[in-house]
């Protein structure tokens, strides 16, 4: 992952896919491209995840909702896909058991969710041992107590898996690159390239440096996200189906203030259903559902966006009454949708769609991060069928290739290795990280225990942190503050205590590394300052 070479490699060398966007489908995309021998080529504007993809529920789940909507070819595509990226990331891809309170008065009520459930477990492919358990009243607020039982009927446990999407997709990104694919963030595409009215490449700007140079492609892909339109718009094809942007909001809190015993899935007044996700210290809360028209860019938690999870909150469990003042932290993401006329942000489709323009750009928008592989799959197709003879190209590999250097061959793997790291730890008192750093890096972790080992801070816990700092600027291309803090360790979301104490440390290193100014290490500390009062602004 050195930036410096992809980009001599980008300015050098002609491609046979160009790929715009470094989220979950680019991501996707660039390594079925690579691993089926195409020569692909990957470039973002901003850092890896910046968007959708470091925003979302961070679970790898099978839309369970979407029944509601008869979508059932999406639920069972999706569904299937989590038990094929469990495999592919066990450490990353955790199973989770989820909590559905029943209601007397609103949902589904429990003839119909049983129903819908088995069909999901059906759709998904759900394994005897994890499909679907309904549950008496008694047994659910035994399972949760925290429940308010009025109106509680009953309830029902069903599988779903927990992630972290950004590292997730960071993973995929480095896979990519291993397979041949050459890779850049921070690199825009400013104009495309035409010849006879095709797309044969791009002028891009690298941002690091303001230097524009040129990137030859024989197709170029627009996965670019809630920017999808905005270079249709460039492309000059932004005809017909275009996006619609819809918002979802999570909130942050102590997990003493919402102390719930595991993963909840619930029902609230408007129809909407909210998940309650305990992680370590915290409980983070989601999400909300509603029209955006601002700066894409720019997205961020409002006060009322908080306060409609809190009154889902207050209302569903008894003797909690949170408030403003108890987020930690926050963040706000955009769904690329496909506009539908007449359906509100809830009630539009998940299902992904690609668009090809006359000039050859191809665009994909839509989907589920849970369903990138397949997304990845449907577009290196078209790429394939319109410009390569298929009988030269493998087909696609994507579901048998580990990530994140993991040998691991199921989950009591994983905690095998957790026990593992966590006696190292122990040793510094800092085995309650165990859990984390496995969690984020998987067998990783015995490369980052080697920083860790050259370092001579101590503070173990400093420490600790400026070896995975260490780790992700060598072999992940952290090349800014924010790209570590907020996409590689999410202490931005997760952890804005430690964040504080660390903070300095870690910029001192980057500085040292990177030989910045100290006016740009000032711009870098403003930035997480300033990200840092709008994730718990509240």
């Amino acid at each position: 992952m050195n930036r410096d070479f992809f980009i001599a490699q980008l300015q050098s060398q002609s491609f046979d896919l160009l790929i715009i966007g470094g989220g979950i489908t680019g991501a996707g995309i660039a390594q079925d491209a690579a691993t089926r021998g195409l020569k692909a080529a990957l470039i973002e504007k901003k850092d890896f995840a910046f968007g959708t993809s470091s925003r979302s529920t961070k679970l790898i789940h099978g839309g369970l909702r979407y029944l509601k909507q008869l979508e059932f070819g999406l639920v069972k595509e999706v569904g299937s896909e989590r038990a094929v990226v469990h495999k592919l990331a066990p450490h990353l891809v955790i199973p989770e058991k989820m909590l559905l309170p029943l209601y007397e008065k609103r949902g589904l009520g429990s003839t119909l969710t049983s129903i819908g459930l088995r069909l999901y477990d059906w759709l998904a492919g759900v394994k005897p041992e994890d499909q679907r358990r309904m549950l008496t009243r008694k047994q659910t607020l035994k399972q949760e107590p925290l429940l308010n039982p009025k109106d509680v009927k009953g309830g029902a446990i069903y599988a779903e898996y927990r992630t972290d999407d950004a590292r997730l997709t960071i993973e995929i990104i480095k896979s990519a690159s291993e397979h041949g694919a050459s890779i850049a963030n921070y690199c825009e595409a400013a104009n495309f390239i035409y010849q006879e009215g095709r797309i044969v490449g791009i002028e891009a700007l690298d941002i690091l440096t303001n230097k524009n140079f040129i990137i030859k492609g024989k197709a170029i892909v627009n996965a670019a996200g809630p920017w999808v339109d905005l270079l249709r718009e460039k492309d000059k094809s932004k005809t017909g189906k275009h996006l619609h942007l819809t918002k979802g909001v999570h909130i942050v809190v102590p997990h003493k203030k919402l102390p719930v015993t595991q993963s909840i899935y619930f029902d609230v007044g408007d129809g909407r259903m909210i998940f309650a996700i305990p992680r370590g210290k915290i409980t983070y809360i989601g999400t909300t559902d509603t029209n955006y028209s601002g700066s894409i860019d720019e997205v961020h938690t409002e006060k009322e966006d908080a306060q409609y999870l809190i009154n889902a909150v207050n209302l569903t469990f008894t003797d909690i009454n949170l408030g403003l003042n108890d987020i930690e932290s926050s963040w706000a993401g955009l769904r690329p949708l496909i506009n539908e006329e007449g359906k509100s942000a809830s009630e539009l489709s998940r299902r992904d769609e690609i668009f090809e323009s006359p000039s050859g750009l191809i665009s994909i928008a839509g989907g589920k991060l849970t369903g990138y592989r397949k997304m990845a799959e449907r577009v290196v197709d078209l790429v394939v069928k319109r410009n390569f003879d298929e009988r030269e190209l493998k087909s696609c590999l994507t579901g048998s290739i580990l990530l994140a250097s993991s040998d691991f061959k199921n989950y009591n793997e994983v905690k095998g290795y957790h026990q593992v790291i966590f006696e190292k730890l122990k040793s510094h008192h800092l085995q309650q990280y165990a859990d984390t750093l496995v969690s984020n890096f998987g067998k990783q972790s015995d490369d980052i225990l080697i920083y860790f080992d050259k370092l001579t801070d101590d503070d173990h816990q400093i420490r600790l942190v400026k070896a995975q700092l260490q780790y992700c600027i060598d072999k992940e291309m952290v090349k800014k503050a924010t790209d570590f803090f907020v996409r590689r360790v999410g202490l931005l979301y997760f952890d804005l205590p430690l964040l504080k104490e660390i903070m300095n440390p870690c910029l001192q290193i980057m500085a040292d590394h990177f030989q910045w100014t100290e006016n740009r290490l000032n711009e870098e500390r403003k930035e997480i300052e300033r990200l840092v009062q709008l994730a718990y602004r509240f």
